[in-house]
């Protein structure tokens, strides 16, 4: 019997020690989780910063390479063209083989670059970015996130004479739909 209350003594100091080890040990898994958090905050630092570095890169890449770039229209192109497009290949349902479109098409330059304004019906339709080098024109042109129908056009210029220039428009619908229309692009007569 004497040994009973030594016995529970021993069993309480045995228990509040384990409760001191478990306290001590959700200190550390908490302190763990801590140094999880700050390292994953690191790491997607670093990320960001790997992402900066090659988007540098590629800039810089892009800028040698625009040195062959003309940021100006030549006379020749400067101003309005009629153009003239014909569907020569399409798995689109709203762009059919033979399809014929007329629009005017705005060659225009300001500090900002050079681009290509579509108009018809007296109404700028789209803009198109451009990259004019030696001996191709190419323009693009995707719509905003908010239209109901997304398309991405590029056009690619490749046969530059004085009075006619020829090429090839690509239209990209959102259903990976495309369409291939021949372009030809005159200059108006002066009246």
């Amino acid at each position: 019997m004497k040994q009973l209350p030594l016995l529970f003594i021993l069993g309480c100091i045995f228990i509040s020690c384990e409760s001191k080890k478990e306290q001590e040990l959700l200190k550390r898994e908490k302190a763990l989780i801590v140094r999880e958090e700050e390292f994953e905050k690191k790491e997607a630092d670093y990320k960001a910063l790997l992402s900066m570095r090659d988007s540098i890169f590629a800039l810089k890449d892009t800028v040698s390479n625009d040195n062959l770039l003309i940021t100006e229209w030549p006379e020749s192109l400067k101003g309005f063209k009629n153009s003239k497009m014909l569907c020569r290949e399409s798995d689109c349902s709203q762009y059919v083989i033979g399809d014929q479109r007329n629009e005017t098409w705005e060659f225009v330059s300001d500090s900002t670059g050079i681009y290509t304004n579509v108009i018809n019906n007296k109404k700028l339709v789209r803009v198109f970015k451009a990259k004019y080098l030696k001996d191709k024109i190419m323009l693009e042109f995707s719509s905003d996130s908010v239209s109901k129908n997304r398309v991405k056009m590029t056009v690619v210029l490749d046969d530059i004479k004085e009075n006619i220039v020829k090429g090839t428009q690509t239209i990209t619908g959102q259903d990976n739909c495309s369409a291939r229309f021949s372009v030809e692009l005159t200059t108006p007569q002066k009246k």
